[in-house]
């Protein structure tokens, strides 16, 4: 696994321990940065990355000019191995680490008056709780700035659903066996 654009390009990223983490393939990575370049500028932008594993996701974003990224991962092993991919690129700053449920966090980050711009979410694949509380939650949120952008990584066996409060899938990339949903303010 490596960055795949920007200031840390070609860099590698440790993976967490255990078998209960899926990282999102570089290949769906690059797909999902294209995606968003296209839909909006990066630079800038302030992530909120949810479930986020090794943080390859929010690692790229700030490789390719995110302002901040706030990383929210529970498990005690993938946090330390997104803290030692941080390190071990030397990105001393623009990022937070939430080591707390997403409920939770989404909870400090409302208080914070935290506004993101991208909300990257990758559950466990067979968690279909999570995803649905996650979008619920967020659609209903004052966390997400106007023109903000919702992905879901999910299962092509799986559909976590078109419509979450003020949320409305406008996009679905399928690639393998996962699926990139995009959400939109309605």
């Amino acid at each position: 696994m490596r960055v795949i654009a920007g200031k840390y390009r070609s860099r590698p990223l440790k993976m967490p321990p255990g078998a209960g983490v899926r990282p999102t393939a570089d290949k769906l990575r690059g797909t999902l940065f294209n995606v968003l370049a296209a839909a909006r500028e990066l630079a800038g932008t302030t992530w909120l990355d949810l479930y986020a594993g090794s943080g390859a996701v929010g690692i790229e974003a700030l490789s390719r000019g995110a302002r901040e990224v706030w990383f929210v991962e529970a498990a005690r092993g993938p946090a330390a191995t997104i803290r030692a991919n941080l390190q071990s690129l030397g990105i001393a700053a623009g990022w937070q680490l939430l080591e707390q449920p997403v409920a939770k966090a989404l909870d400090r980050l409302e208080e914070a008056a935290v506004t993101a711009d991208v909300v990257f979410l990758d559950p466990p694949y067979d968690d279909a709780d999570a995803y649905t509380a996650t979008l619920a939650s967020l659609g209903q949120s004052p966390l997400l700035a106007p023109e903000a952008i919702v992905v879901a990584e999910h299962s092509k066996r799986f559909d976590p659903g078109a419509q979450f409060g003020a949320l409305s899938r406008y996009r679905e990339l399928k690639q393998g066996d996962a699926v990139l949903s995009f959400y939109r303010l309605a």
